[in-house]
């Protein structure tokens, strides 16, 4: 799976990778059904969610609840500016 390449491939450290690996893997356990059965829709959403993950991380960040908040927030603000820009009222 690319998503959990990207995220394993961070340049962090080796606790707050093990940390963001596990929120990550929460996290999309979370919001999985969302996403269709399209396997392309699937990997294009857990791949948003991966990068939500990596822009909420920091080198400190060791806290699995903290990151998962923090990258399932970044991904549902993701998806309503994407809303936004499609649906200009």
């Amino acid at each position: 799976m690319k998503a959990r390449r990207l995220i394993d491939a961070a340049a962090f450290g080796p606790e707050t990778l093990k940390a963001m690996g596990e929120a990550y893997d929460q996290a999309w356990t979370e919001v999985a059904g969302n996403f269709g059965n399209s396997p392309v829709e699937i990997e294009g959403a857990r791949l948003r969610l991966a990068e939500a993950m990596l822009s909420v991380a920091t080198e400190d960040s060791t806290n699995v609840a903290t990151l998962k908040a923090g990258a399932l927030q970044a991904l549902a603000m993701d998806y309503g500016r994407q809303l936004r820009s499609s649906n200009p009222c």
